[in-house]
């Protein structure tokens, strides 16, 4: 069950000084920094949606996860709806303009109540932003009413497809807005369709990678660290990736144990290079989406030697149950941004095109500063995200607000720019609209 906690995280660590310096650092250059950002839209338009899950070690700033296929639209801060329904609206006027009605197709999972919520508010702010919107399912046969914990109702219907065309009942759609991952593949219906697809097929997890993405989100932080001039490790993970791995059958240790040891190899040098006197870890997790499943914190490839069956078997499978074969191995970043109950959190930032949006805290109370966030027990506390994030105030010191979520912003916005190249690499490759 999702719960809404009250107290703004703040960050307890004593290497704050080292984000202070980052945040002044943006501040002074956010000139160069958004002419930057601007130059990179005009080559590469980003994609309609997405969030990201950052870390704040107070060392270092970096994304963990970007997610193209957003949920979680209900833990958005509903005082700022005027700012999510501009950025909709601009995005739409930008790339698809005399766009009236969109088809809606979400997760299968239509027994969690709280990612429909997230679903009817998603299609709430698309109809304020001026489209019509269906829901539509792709595993329903009958038009389903489900009423939601916060008292309103989401209407799914079944889909109909007449030979090129996706619609429901009586609703020929101009596109289609995916809220589905994909991770079981392109289902047939919505193969070779005549309309749009927003996020294309090609961005389903049966064929994105996360290795693929921070390839792109590497060469972005450098390009960016070299015109404004910092170390990028700051705001890149270190990672290394292994493919052909059988955690059932102890297949491919001898990869997760060399690779494992490499990337803390790397992390011991830059945290000795800073002074930083932590424990440095790794994150192992599928090279395909997890949906929060199969992740395991690690501080040494010894530990894949002997793992029991129990650890084993929830390594082995992802979402609807699909096996794991090619693993993500990344740098471990610590999250010292904690309630005033000393529960740990994260930020998780949402964008509509390029507009950040806001976002919120994931906090959990029985998780360490080690560990995946991302798991049954969370909460959310909605960040107070007054404006586009773009204009951070030099008057304020680093830390405040503003400026520590421009710090966010811009760190989002980087996983937007290695996005959007992934989504050009699809576009070369032909497989932007089949998604194999």
């Amino acid at each position: 069950m999702t719960e809404v906690i009250r107290d703004i995280p703040f960050l307890a660590t004593d290497r704050v000084e080292a984000l202070l310096d980052i945040e002044r650092h943006l501040i002074v250059e956010q000139s160069t920094i958004e002419r930057w950002f601007r130059g990179q839209w005009q080559r590469t338009p980003p994609p309609f949606y997405a969030s990201v899950d950052l870390r704040n070690a107070g060392f270092k700033l970096a994304p963990v996860d970007t997610n193209l296929f957003s949920a979680g639209f209900n833990n958005l801060n509903p005082e700022f709806s005027a700012l999510y329904v501009s950025a909709i609206q601009h995005y739409l006027n930008q790339y698809h303009p005399g766009l009236e009605r969109v088809l809606l197709i979400p997760e299968n999972h239509t027994r969690n109540l709280f990612y429909l919520e997230s679903v009817a508010r998603l299609r709430e702010l698309l109809e304020l932003a001026g489209l019509d919107v269906r829901v539509g399912s792709l595993i329903l046969e009958d038009r389903t009413v489900y009423d939601l914990p916060s008292g309103g109702q989401l209407l799914l219907e079944p889909l109909c497809r007449d030979d090129g065309r996706l619609s429901t009942r009586g609703f020929d759609a101009q596109l289609i807005l995916l809220n589905n991952d994909l991770s079981g593949g392109v289902p047939e219906i919505l193969a070779g369709l005549e309309q749009p697809i927003l996020p294309p097929l090609a961005a389903g997890w049966r064929n994105r990678r996360k290795s693929q993405h921070f390839t792109h989100y590497r060469a972005v932080a450098q390009e960016l660290a070299e015109v404004i001039g910092i170390d990028p490790w700051l705001i890149d993970p270190v990672f290394r990736r292994c493919q052909g791995i059988d955690f059932m059958r102890s297949e491919g240790r001898e990869c997760l144990v060399a690779n494992v040891d490499a990337v803390l190899e790397i992390t011991r040098e830059r945290y000795a290079h800073y002074g930083i006197h932590q424990r440095p870890f790794v994150i192992v997790k599928a090279d395909a989406g997890t949906y929060g499943m199969g992740i395991m914190t690690a501080y040494s490839g010894e530990e894949f030697l002997d793992l029991n069956r129990k650890e084993r078997t929830r390594m082995a499978k992802s979402k609807e149950g699909l096996p794991v074969s090619d693993v993500f191995i990344q740098e471990g970043v610590y999250t010292f941004e904690q309630t005033a109950q000393e529960a740990v959190a994260e930020p998780v930032v949402y964008m509509i095109g390029q507009q950040v949006l806001g976002g919120f805290y994931r906090v959990h109370t029985e998780r360490g500063r080690d560990e995946n966030l991302n798991a049954p027990g969370a909460h959310f506390e909605p960040m107070a995200f007054g404006q586009t994030c773009v204009l951070p105030c030099r008057k304020s010191p680093p830390d405040a607000p503003a400026n520590r979520y421009y710090a966010y912003g811009v760190i989002a916005r980087l996983t937007l720019v290695a996005a959007a190249r992934e989504m050009a690499d699809w576009r070369r490759q032909g497989t932007l609209e089949t998604g194999q």
